[in-house]
Parts: structure tokens; sequence; C-alpha cells
């Protein structure tokens, strides 16, 4: 049972295998990503995500993917902002953070002092000498002015020099004066501080220090990373260990920082569309990250392409992947940005369809998709095409219809999308024989595939079987799939795989008996013959049992080897055991309960008597203390000995015998106290009278 299984699951992982060697297919962002935004960012009972920085981080990502916060609480995160922000001790960072989170809720800013807090940040970008107070100060100052207040930075100028004397020739930047080396993350801080200082000048800045800049951005693209399919990303090189981001972060500070200063630049940036599109797509084929530190560079600078004046890219996309031609399924194309909002009125054209070894379909001429205004989809009906089945690569070419909007936009070149066409595999010719080792007489068995019937042949050592078949694809062409593999299954569970060769478009199986009787182990009897087919493009793959051929082998030598260990079933280890009946001893005879009433009758006596006694020779409590401590210690002294009685008396109904020692030890050191006490007082009392 287990063995057909594996057999399945094998045929199921190289169709698997063959969908995903094509590589991650970019897809816009989606709702996958507000699922996963609630799964990452989990906010703790005051409405916080952790440390400021986090919490904005969580705020910042619900906001661009616009996920319904309204039913938080964020009272306690307002609270903590509002004294993070009258705090003297607050570091430009948690000041930046927090004027960060204030706008993205709404805190109220009533109580705040922004004129303290702009006096406080304009002085740390006087003083500042390190890259990241700059950055963090400065975008503080211009988070307050974007809050409607009024903020001119003192010494822009300055400020803008002593930003740019951190660069280097290559483009990138140092994060100090005494930094020796340079780091294409901090390129991306120094342009967002860059954007900050010209959007906080009083005066404009002077337009020969804005054309260097876009110089060193020039310069910084130039050291751009690609991959073959147009994938372009950021990376550091010869940094300090603990100064390197990786690929997703530094990708992202450079995206944040270009897209911010394009936005100051009164100058469109000399960046190719090709590249703005490379670095959407990069950030497109993560996918969903799996940490939030990750998940908020995705986010955040795809945000910063939704909307940027170099180029907006626009994502071409297949919403299916496989498409069948027996059910004429159509080719369907999604051109948006990279948050899914609609494109421009645009062409979308199929130029070339090629298959995995490059080589150009040449039955496919250029066509242009058709637009479906409704649906927002360009779509293309295959079956005219003659395409067979087959994993190709499709080539698109988009088009803005709009000359003015063409600029505006970045397209590609050339757009490769990796497709697989499905049908069904027609199966022809499918018979099998047994014949004699010479061939001159052969008992033919035709096989028919796409019933239930199965045949049933016998042989010896001195006879071949042969089977053989034909798969054509629906235009008529021969087909070879991934996997095909016969198994002749033995009746003791020995099994034996062969792989049936190609020749002249038809597949064969020729098993010679005679060499295979030390691999069959000499064992004679019933086979049953199993036949498995599988491809990717395959809707009919094949596993199933064709019959089965009595096999007379001669006696094994004595010194053959021996069949494998029969395997042992999973079920038969692991599954239910058979169930234990058990039977309790049966209780002993117990003494008839006028017995028992009896016995414990005779136990009470002594203490009736007792009481009979005290009665009759008479109680009266004449000794007993009258002074308060004295008093007080004999009622202590009394109550304990309750306390024991009834300590016996819960050890007769429920206690244990350790918990019974543990409170009786307590109780003995309480009475040894108070009875020392009570009988010293008695002893003197005693002796006083008798001197008396």
């Amino acid at each position: 049972m287990a063995k057909p299984l594996v057999l399945h699951l094998l045929l199921l992982l190289i169709c698997g295998s063959a969908l995903l060697s094509s590589g991650s297919v970019i897809h816009p962002i989606s709702d996958a990503h507000r699922s996963a935004a609630k799964e990452l960012f989990v906010p703790a009972a005051d409405g916080s995500f952790g440390s400021l920085e986090e919490t904005y981080e969580a705020l910042r990502s619900f906001q661009i993917l616009g996920v319904d916060r309204s039913g938080a609480k964020f009272e306690g995160t307002c609270k903590t902002v509002s004294e993070k922000l009258s705090s003297p001790t607050s570091t430009t960072k948690d000041l930046y953070h927090a004027l960060k989170i204030t706008a993205i809720l709404g805190c109220q800013t009533e109580s705040i002092e922004f004129d303290g807090i702009t006096s406080r940040l304009q002085t740390v970008v006087k003083d500042a000498s390190s890259l990241l107070e700059l950055y963090y100060s400065l975008g503080g100052l211009l988070s307050v002015k974007e809050q409607g207040k009024d903020v001119i930075l003192s010494d822009a100028d300055g400020t803008f020099q002593a930003i740019k004397a951190l660069s280097q020739s290559d483009g990138r930047w140092r994060y100090d004066k005494d930094s020796t080396g340079s780091s294409t993350f901090a390129a991306g801080i120094a342009l967002e501080a860059l954007a900050s200082v010209v959007s906080l000048a009083g005066s404009d800045i002077d337009q020969s220090k804005i054309a260097v800049v876009r110089k060193d951005i020039t310069k910084l693209f130039d050291r751009i990373k690609r991959y073959d399919d147009g994938t372009l990303y950021f990376d550091e090189k010869n940094v300090d260990p603990d100064q390197y981001k990786g690929p997703l972060a530094t990708s992202a500070s450079i995206t944040s920082g270009v897209t911010a200063f394009a936005a100051v630049s009164s100058e469109k940036l000399n960046i190719g569309g090709e590249k703005i599109l490379g670095l959407a797509k990069f950030f497109l084929s993560i996918g969903v990250p799996g940490t939030a530190k990750d998940f908020f560079y995705q986010i955040n600078s795809l945000a910063s392409l939704e909307n940027n004046r170099i180029s907006i890219p626009l994502v071409l996309s297949l919403p299916v992947t496989v498409l069948s031609l027996t059910s004429k399924d159509q080719l369907k194309v999604e051109v948006t940005t990279v948050f899914g909002s609609h494109a421009p009125s645009l062409a979308v054209s199929l130029l070339k369809v090629l298959t995995p070894d490059s080589k150009e379909v040449t039955s496919f001429e250029k066509k242009e998709l058709e637009y479906d205004p409704e649906n927002r989809i360009h779509f293309l009906d295959l079956s005219p095409l003659k395409i067979d089945v087959g994993k190709y690569s499709l080539i698109f070419k988009v088009s803005v219809n709009d000359p003015e909007g063409a600029d505006l936009y970045a397209t590609g070149d050339q757009i490769i999308v990796t497709a697989f066409l499905t049908g069904f595999i027609k199966v022809d010719k499918a018979e099998i024989a047994v014949s004699d080792s010479d061939a001159a007489s052969e008992s033919v068995q035709k096989l028919d595939l796409s019933k239930d019937s199965l045949i049933s042949l016998s042989a010896n050592h001195l006879q071949k079987m042969r089977l053989s078949l034909q798969l054509t694809t629906p235009l008529g062409h021969s087909f070879k799939p991934h996997q095909m593999v016969v198994k002749l299954r033995h009746e003791s569970k020995v099994e034996h795989l062969f792989v049936p060769e190609t020749s002249s478009r038809q597949y064969k199986l020729v098993l010679n008996f005679l060499g295979l009787v030390e691999k069959f182990y000499y064992l004679s009897g019933r086979y049953e013959i199993e036949l498995a087919v599988g491809d990717a493009v395959m809707e009919n793959s094949i596993l199933r049992s064709v019959g089965s051929i009595e096999l007379d082998l001669p006696e094994a030598p004595e010194k053959a080897a021996k069949p494998p260990a029969r395997p042992v079933d999973p079920l038969s280890r692991f599954g239910p055991k058979e169930e234990i009946s058990h039977i309790f001893r049966a209780p002993e005879k117990r003494p008839p309960q006028e017995l028992s009433l009896g016995f414990m009758g005779l136990t009470i006596l002594p203490l009736l008597a007792f009481l009979i006694g005290l009665l009759r020779i008479g109680v009266n409590f004449k000794g007993f203390p009258t002074s308060a401590v004295p008093a007080t210690f004999a009622i202590l002294f009394h109550g304990g000995i309750g306390a024991v009685l009834l300590l016996y008396v819960l050890f007769w109904l429920k206690l244990d015998l350790f918990t019974t020692l543990k409170a009786l030890g307590f109780l003995a050191v309480f009475l040894l106290f108070v009875g020392h006490r009570t009988l010293s007082y008695l002893a003197s009392t005693s002796a006083k009278q008798k001197t008396a």
C-alpha cells in the first residue's frame, strides 16, 4: 500500500518541480500582504508594538496598505509619544519616530511644545557630526512642518554642504568624518536628509549643488546589480560586518532617498525607467517577507515607487500561469502599479513564444491582446495560434497609448513570463507481448488504458516480455513525458522498476527474463504490472495496473542472494493496538454492618466514662489565670490542644500521614511555647500560696 503511494507522490513531485522551476511570478501587493501585516505586527495592551521605531514601522505599514485599525486602542501610544516629546532627555531618533507616530495617529498636540522641539532639533542640526544625527533631526523638523507648524532651517546651505561633505566619488556616503569606509545604505539616508534640507530651506538651494547630487545619484545607479530577468538591486561592498545591511535594506534605503530627492528637485533625475522597474520587480519578487523589519522595508519602498517623479513602474502579471488547451483557456494579462492600481490606457503585445531551450515557436506571429474594460484585463485566445502543450517563455511588450504618459510610466522593453500549456495526451498502439528468446513466436495483447480492463500473461525464464506505446499531443506531435516507469511487484511485495526507452516516436520496454533471474531473486509466481506516466503539462497522467504475469523461474542456487525483507507496514507498527481487557481482583469479604457499628460504640465508651467522671468529681475554673497575659497563654494552650484533636479528626477523614505530621510539628512547637508559659505561671502561683 505504501509503495504505490510513494510512486504517486513521486509523480506529483515531478510535476510540481517543473512548475516551480520557472521561478517566482511577479504579482502586485495584494490582500496576502494585508493579512501578513496583521500577523507580523501584533500590538501590546497599550496599542504599542514595542519600541517607538517598531511602532512607527507597524503604523506606517498599516497606513500604506490601508489596513483598518479603527477598533484598536492607541491612547497609551499617544501618551507615550507625548511623554517622549516633552522629555528633555529624549534622543533625536526618539523624537523623529514620536513625531511620525503623532502624525499617523492624529494624537492630540495641544500639550506638545513644538517650539521647544524645533529649537532642540535646530541645535542638533547645527552641532551634528554624524549622518544619522542629521537624518533624524532634519526628518523630525520636516515632520513638525508637515503638521502645520512654521519651520525654517536656519542655515540650509551650510547643512546641505555638511551632508555633501560626507559623499564619495562613487556615489556612496560615509556615516561621519572619521569613517574610513563608505556605504551604499548610508547614501540613501544622505539623499533623504538632503531632500529634507531643501524642503526646510527658507530660500532656494543653489542649483549647482543640486546638480552635483544628481550626478552622484547617476554614479550610484552605475553600481546597481542585476539578475538575468531584469531584476535590479543594491548591495553593500567592502563595509564592516556590523554595518552590513543586506540587499533588501540597502535597496530600500536607496529607493526612499532617491524618490525623496526627486520630489524636491526642479529637474527630473537622469534615471532610466527600466532601472526603476527593475527595483520594483526586486521588491515584489520577495513575496511576503517573514520578519516585520523586512516587511516594512518592502512596503515603504514600494510606496515610494507607487507615485514618484522619476517613473511609475507598471507590473505585468498573469492571473493564471497554467492554461488548459482542452478547456480552451484564454491567456489573460493584468498590468497595474505595484499596489494594484489601474494602469493608464495601454497596449499589450505578445511578441514571441520560446521553448525551454530558447527556440522560437515558428508557427507564432506577433499578436496584440484584446482589452476587457469591465474586468481590466488583456486577453488572447490561444486556440487559433496552434501552440502545443509544454512550458513556454512568453515575451510581452507594453506600450502606453498616451505619448505624454510614456515618460511618466516605466513599462520595460520586453517582459518575459513563464506559462504552461496543458492538454490531453493521447495513448496509441499500446500493447504487451510475450515471446520466445529467438522471437520465433509472440503472443500480443492490446492495452486500452482508458478502461479498467486487465491482462493476464505467463512466461518462463527463457522468454521475453515487451511493452510498447505511443504518446501524442493534441496537435499530433510525439510527446516525451518527464517520467515513465513500469513496475513489477511480486506477490511477496518485492518490487522492480524499469524505464522504457524511446525509439522512432514509440516507447518500448523489453524484459529478457533469462538475464533478470538474479535481479528477481529466482522468485517464481505472480507479478503485478503497473504503469506510471507523468508530466507537468499532461492532464491525464497515468498511474494504474495493466495486469499481471505468471513467471516460472528456476530454483535459486545455494549461494544466490536472498530477497530483501518485506517492508513493515507503518500502520502495523504505529496503528492502534489490541484492546487489553483487565479483570480487577474481587473485593475482600467485609464484616456485617452491625458488628462494625458495635465496635465503634465500644471505642466511644471510654470517652463517655471520662465525661461522666468529670461531672461526678466537679469541674471549676478557680485555678485559671486572671491576669491578661497569663490568661492569653492559657487560652492559646487549650486552643492548641483542641487543634491537635481536630487534626486527628481530619486525619481520620481526609488527610494523609505526611500532611498530618507536618501540621502536627508546627502545633507541637506552638504548644511547647504557650504550655511552658502557662505551667510556669501556675507553678509560681502555687509556690506563693504555700509560702503565704
